[in-house]
């Protein structure tokens, strides 16, 4: 309900407020965004919007002083105000400002807005799905081990396997289970079906087994054709076996959709759904919006880069930097595109809309990038996986948005958990993970700073070492700089000393680059010298020579379970992995009690 509130924002706003009457600034322009930034930090909030907005609203409640218009207002979320104070605030806001009508109106409404941008965008988060087509499958209370020690509380399965659930109960971690492909028919064909499925799968499980969504089916219009017809009666279904057992508002459920059935997807602003199957998507579209769902979209920036034939840029793919004159701007609304993540998920809310619906908000169900691929798939690398997957973790958790909707939280679902060695297909298919079968870790993640940070390697050793076939010259000029102007102490490396052996410049120029490194904290970007070194988990330290940063174990670490150096981490990026955020309420439920103090003194 709240994300739905933001998501009519503009909507309401255009249709109730006469702004030609306005004396203040335009609320058009208040909200007014400028694009997306590229530095993945979390922008900063401007005194002036914080200034002039409670003032412009006050002044509206001033002007038309009725409580029907306070009330609209104050269910417009802004910035993300809970919904659960609307109700009591905006009734006493629209009492001060109709019975006192004083300054301290104002101030009062003021402290709300200040209030409500503490509280905002608490519920964006990162998932992880997974796959179980694995020669060596973990066993259910592994990967709920591994979870739990990355700190991962939102999983996707693609069933709703017994002996996985039941190693989930009392984790916490929130599950959505699915309805596979091969039930839909079935399901879709009776309610009793759909019943005992709901007996089984769910209501067996819960509340030790936090479930929260059910994917019926996936991708069904695009995968799965025939079963098209039944889609609709298999969500009623699904759905109506939940309101039975009065889990319906603890339980959403959707389907998830291959973005392949938007068309024209850019400019967003001019894309539709594929319209053959209108006759489906109208009616799954009204159900969401009645039982207060949400739109589940599979968004894949690789594929729509790969099938591009070089037209779309890989850096605007992997949310690299771009400069503004390289952004994609949608000329009918001149929102401006940074990256093709952001640019599909507006093309489907722009396709809603088409549709006539407005108010539905999206979750990505599926997202990420392979990291090996054959031949034909020569952008299919860890350090692409590693780029793209640690610049959409930081994209979803600075709830930066999309263009179309800033600060609208797009919660993701990363594919996938495992490397699926068992898939059919392209090398591609079988490497989108971020583990191995084994619990090592891919590539380590470059997210420090991104809110909440932990590392896949919770002993966050990682290390600076040269690239494996670097060119000599090259290693030759960056160890004279980090031995020179980068202040590094290369005595260990002198003949004699522990790090002299062996002579060569790859293992020297490892020492220097990982001291250097170190001695930068690991700071971003302190890993490069020119394209010659990169990060990983393996300690090289050897022999009596200890890096700096190693615990002299020799790449050992304490938790061998899950978190030991992985064989394939050798090239992998730097920092740490962040799959879940959630911020605190307790500031934002103290400052309404004072808020609510403070009204009953001035009263």
């Amino acid at each position: 309900m709240l994300m739905q509130l933001h998501l009519n924002l503009h909507r309401l706003i255009s249709d109730t407020l006469p702004l030609d009457h306005l004396h203040h600034k335009p609320l058009s322009l208040l909200f007014t965004t400028k694009p997306i930034s590229s530095s993945h930090h979390k922008p900063q909030k401007q005194l002036p919007f914080l200034f002039s907005l409670p003032f412009t609203l006050g002044h509206l409640f001033l002007k038309f002083s009725t409580f029907w218009f306070s009330w609209i207002l104050f269910q417009i979320s802004v910035l993300g105000f809970s919904l659960r104070f609307f109700a009591l605030l905006g009734s006493v806001v629209w009492w001060v400002m109709e019975v006192r009508k004083d300054s301290m109106a104002v101030l009062l409404l003021l402290l709300l807005l200040a209030v409500s941008s503490v509280s905002a965008a608490d519920d964006a988060f990162v998932g992880v799905n997974l796959g179980t087509d694995l020669s060596d499958m973990p066993s259910p209370t592994e990967v709920v081990a591994l979870l739990k020690a990355q700190n991962i509380r939102h999983i996707r399965l693609y069933d709703a396997d017994r002996a996985m659930l039941l190693a989930l109960a009392n984790t916490g971690i929130q599950v959505t289970v699915s309805v596979p492909n091969d039930q839909l028919l079935g399901i879709g064909q009776s309610n009793a079906t759909a019943a005992n499925w709901i007996t089984r799968n769910v209501i067996a499980h819960v509340p030790a087994t936090n479930i929260t969504a059910i994917a019926v089916g996936s991708e069904v219009l695009t995968a799965l054709p025939n079963a098209a017809p039944v889609l609709v009666s298999a969500l009623k279904f699904i759905h109506s076996a939940l309101v039975a057992s009065n889990l319906d508002r603890q339980i959403k459920v959707s389907t998830p959709h291959s973005s392949s059935i938007i068309l024209d997807s850019f400019p967003p602003s001019q894309a539709f759904f594929n319209r053959s199957w209108d006759k489906v998507m109208v009616p799954v579209l009204n159900f969401l919006q009645s039982t207060d769902s949400y739109f589940m979209l599979n968004v894949y920036p690789y594929y729509d880069y790969m099938q591009s034939n070089g037209v779309i840029p890989l850096d605007y793919a992997l949310f690299r930097p771009l400069p503004p004159n390289k952004e994609a701007v949608d000329a009918n609304t001149l929102l401006h595109y940074t990256n093709v993540f952001d640019a599909i998920v507006d093309a489907a809310y722009f396709a809603m809309s088409y549709l006539n619906i407005t108010n539905l908000p999206i979750v990505v169900t599926e997202s990420g990038w392979p990291s090996k691929g054959d031949s034909a798939e020569p952008d299919a690398t860890l350090d692409n996986a590693n780029t793209y997957n640690s610049n959409l973790i930081k994209h979803v958790l600075n709830n930066t948005g999309t263009p179309k909707h800033p600060g609208i939280a797009v919660s993701t679902y990363i594919y996938e958990l495992y490397n699926e060695d068992l898939r059919p297909g392209s090398v591609s298919e079988k490497n989108w993970g971020l583990f191995d079968a084994n619990g090592l870790p891919v590539y380590t993640l470059h997210l420090t700073g991104a809110g909440t940070v932990l590392a896949n390697d919770t002993t966050n050793q990682t290390f600076c070492v040269a690239k494996e076939g670097a060119d000599k010259k090259m290693l030759q000029a960056a160890l004279d700089w980090a031995c020179g102007p980068g202040k590094v102490d290369c005595s260990p490396m002198l003949q004699g000393k522990p790090c002299y052996e062996p002579d060569n410049v790859v293992t020297h120029a490892t020492y220097a680059f990982n001291a250097y490194f170190q001695k930068m904290a690991k700071s971003p970007g302190t890993c490069d010298f020119k394209g010659v070194a990169t990060i990983t988990t393996t300690d090289p330290s050897h022999g009596s020579c200890i890096v700096p940063g190693s615990a002299g174990r020799n790449g050992t670490f304490d938790n061998s379970t899950s978190l030991a150096p992985s064989s394939n981490s050798t090239t992998a990026s730097s920092g740490c992995i962040s799959l879940f955020f959630h911020s605190s309420g307790s500031f934002a439920s103290s400052a309404i009690i004072g808020f609510l103090v403070l009204s009953a003194v001035f009263l």
